[in-house]
């Protein structure tokens, strides 16, 4: 018999679910402050999100990265800051600390992250909606005017004035018309990792170990004195890798990445890494999901027999999805670039400044490089916004950025500063009757500005 290719699926109604004023697609670390953003002053802002909680990144035991600039100045703040005084109000974050590697980090609990996404959404008034995948987009000429969504209850219309696509594969933009790019010029992208808790830690041991034996814990970059601290992440211990490898023990990758958590016996391991997965093909997306759980428990095996610290340890949790550094980003108004980055770039319509040095997990092999600047860098307004689609906004790791540059601002911090500043320009542009696309840039940065934000 032959193999059937395609399927005529006949045209049909769509009831539309709702119309809003401002729909923002996908509730991770953007998503999160472009709603909060954008709710104000009378308008409907909806969130929708296709997994049962909100928080993306935030909830996969990662440390926000990047809040502090490579002069340890604070450079990421508003929105984004009050989220973690709000973490920290209930002894789930910890401050931002200076890290010579990763320039600072944030340590945050998950599961708070989780409950606090969902109350700062009612706070603003921000009808949630989740278990939905958008599946297409509703259009006119070149305006956006909705999205189609699928659940459980069919396929379904959400109509709104401005669209936000906050989902980090640029799902919105890419069924818009969007020019999309994946990766390097060989569309190699930054391999995922699927992260996961280890408890029982005896984390003392592991600090006099490194901090006391420098020769055989050895440590990229950082000096050895730092790890006295409480909270730190070691980035090293190629030597124990090595002897693990020789002991006949698969690691996938050059270095031992270690997380401190809020609990004095928490680590999260930061070590799977599934080179050539693509999260935008779901058969890419399930390889590198059930290749990264084989490989944990390999990982998990590696630091127990080789780690100190880690001899009676065991593994508590595994994070509910990989972690994806890179899948599609979109062409705007204007590209950024690595050039841009290590130059310390300002911009007349900057809505963000960033600092995290361009990092680069190599889409072959195990290992990555770093580039930094030395100080910080301006995100103008226009990485947000697509090329000849309107009424659509781009925040997060699928703005317009090109594959060197993303790697720098593909951070949590950075993406939460982008989200807010696009719910703010959407609402600002809804109020002033104009297109997102013309919104008047400087009454953004002096909102910006006049609730907290951070510009230069």
């Amino acid at each position: 018999m032959e193999q059937i290719k395609t399927i005529h699926e006949p045209a049909r109604e769509i009831p539309v679910r709702a119309s809003v004023d401002i729909l923002v697609v996908g509730g991770g670390p953007s998503g999160l402050m472009a709603a909060q953003a954008a709710a104000a002053e009378g308008l409907k802002v909806m969130l929708i999100e296709s997994r049962s909680y909100l928080g993306g990144n935030l909830t996969i035991g990662l440390p926000i990265l990047g809040f502090l600039g490579q002069k340890g100045n604070q450079i990421i703040k508003g929105l984004p800051q009050r989220f973690i005084d709000r973490l920290k109000e209930r002894g789930a974050a910890s401050d931002h600390r200076p890290c010579a590697l990763h320039v600072s980090l944030t340590i945050i609990d998950s599961e708070e992250a989780k409950t606090l996404a969902m109350q700062l959404m009612e706070e603003a008034g921000v009808e949630v909606l989740m278990y939905v995948f958008c599946t297409d987009v509703v259009k006119e000429g070149d305006e956006v005017k909705g999205v189609v969504i699928e659940s459980k209850a069919g396929r379904e219309a959400i109509l709104a004035k401005t669209v936000i696509d906050c989902t980090g594969d640029g799902d919105v933009a890419f069924r818009a018309g969007v020019e999309c790019r994946k990766g390097d010029a060989e569309g190699g992208m930054q391999p995922p990792t699927l992260m996961f808790c280890m408890r029982g830690v005896e984390t003392q041991k592991l600090r006099d170990a490194i901090v006391n034996n420098p020769e055989t814990y050895d440590m990229d970059i950082m000096p050895h004195e730092s790890f006295r601290q409480r909270n730190f992440i070691t980035v090293g211990l190629r030597n124990q890798i090595r002897k693990a490898q020789a002991a006949g023990i698969d690691i996938p990758v050059a270095r031992t990445i270690l997380i401190t958590g809020m609990n004095e016996d928490e680590i999260w391991v930061n070590m799977s890494r599934v080179n050539g997965t693509d999260p935008t093909r779901p058969e890419s997306y399930t390889f590198g999901e059930m290749e990264g759980r084989k490989q944990i428990y390999r990982i998990a095996e590696y630091l127990k027999g080789f780690v100190p610290g880690f001899e009676n340890a065991w593994m508590e949790k595994v994070a509910p999805f990989m972690g994806i550094r890179e899948s599609r980003v979109t062409v705007g108004k204007y590209v950024l670039t690595a050039q841009d980055i290590l130059a310390c770039r300002r911009f007349d319509d900057a809505i963000a400044v960033a600092s995290y040095p361009v990092d680069l997990h190599h889409p072959k092999g195990g290992d990555c490089t770093l580039e930094y600047c030395g100080d910080c860098y301006d995100i103008p307004y226009r990485t947000l916004v697509p090329e000849k689609v309107e009424n659509l906004l781009v925040a997060g790791r699928c703005s317009s950025m090109n594959h060197e540059a993303m790697a720098s601002t593909r951070v949590m911090s950075t993406c939460m500063a982008l989200g807010e500043a696009a719910g703010r320009a959407a609402r600002i542009a809804l109020l002033d009757g104009v297109k997102p696309s013309e919104v008047d840039v400087e009454k953004v940065r002096e909102e910006l500005r006049a609730t907290g934000a951070y510009l230069r």
